[in-house]
């Protein structure tokens, strides 16, 4: 793997697939009486977060605790940033610190690869803007693999998910706010790489302009899309990141891109549902699906960690191999 990872690009198929099958063995530890490992002891991970979020900052501590590193939760909110201290400066404090790796979410695209030219340790991108998330792309294939325990040629079923795995042939269809989504790009680019077939389903004015070049094809109707699909992975509508109005109503938006029970009910029966969270219930996704047997947002929570535990154990623990 390369020092650094930024986008879902920097990953190669046998990267990608190193990334699953380590997350596959740290997700044992997940059993044991004692969720620690000594891997990462004495290494520094700073968590620099620019935007709220919970869930990933709180998966990023928690990966970074179980292999035994010491963390440091740095919040823009009243801290020296709110202050008018630029990303450089704080960079240079955060390298003056001995960080070994940072973790960072921040509001502008190009963030992290701009960070990345100002430390010496690993630089994660939690998330920059609406360009990219890489480790929720890693968790979602993660998941996606152990739901359908591929096995290591890919040929179907299993009844495990056996190492080296690939998503070959399996349909992913994603649906709803793809232009403010980082999740949806990230998803594009890294199920590409490892095999999938990916379908995105949009309002017009919900797609990027150039869309037409990314490895997926497009659709708008999603009644049209469900029944050839193996996973639908439904987006939040991000109503803080529009500034104008991208369709009529939130439920015209639902009638026409909504999952309920009844479109579930069209989709074959080995097929799961999707959501990155955190999700608008009664919007892109009706309580009765998220809290159905076939939705994996719970199981996406908890392989988070296990995958987030993969990415900083081959940046860090491994690194000295690999360079």
């Amino acid at each position: 793997m390369n020092r650094h990872l930024i986008s879902a690009a920097d990953l190669s198929r046998d990267d990608a697939l190193r990334v699953l099958d380590t997350a596959d063995e740290l997700a044992r530890i997940s059993d044991r009486p004692i969720k620690k490992l000594p891997t990462l002891r004495g290494r520094t991970v700073v968590n620099l977060f620019f935007e709220d979020s919970t869930r990933t900052r709180i998966s990023f501590e928690a990966a970074a605790k179980r292999l035994s590193a010491d963390v440091i939760n740095f919040s823009a909110k009243g801290s020296s940033v709110a202050k008018g201290e630029s990303l450089k400066d704080t960079a240079l404090t955060l390298e003056a610190m001995g960080a070994d790796a940072v973790v960072i979410r921040h509001n502008a695209s190009g963030a992290p690869h701009r960070l990345a030219e100002w430390v010496r340790g690993s630089v994660i991108n939690a998330g920059d803007g609406a360009h990219e998330h890489p480790t929720q792309a890693l968790l979602d294939a993660f998941t996606i693999r152990r739901r359908f325990g591929r096995s290591s040629n890919g040929q179907g079923p299993s009844g495990q998910a056996g190492r080296g795995g690939t998503l070959d042939g399996l349909r992913v269809t994603i649906v709803g706010d793809i232009l403010h989504s980082r999740v949806a790009r990230s998803n594009v680019i890294l199920l590409h790489t490892l095999g999938a077939e990916v379908l995105l389903v949009a309002p017009p004015t919900l797609l990027p302009v150039a869309v037409d070049t990314w490895p997926c094809s497009i659709d708008y109707d999603l009644d049209a899309a469900l029944s050839k699909s193996d996973v639908v992975m439904m987006l939040r509508i991000q109503l803080e990141r529009m500034n104008a109005a991208f369709f009529p109503s939130v439920r015209e938006y639902s009638r026409r891109y909504g999952l309920d029970c009844a479109r579930m009910a069209q989709l074959p029966e080995r097929a799961i549902v999707m959501h990155p969270g955190p999700m608008n219930r009664g919007v892109e996704i009706a309580a009765g699906v998220a809290d159905s047997p076939r939705s994996t947002v719970v199981e996406q929570v908890a392989n988070g960690v296990s995958v987030r535990m993969a990415v900083l154990y081959l940046l860090l623990g491994g690194a000295e191999g690999d360079q």
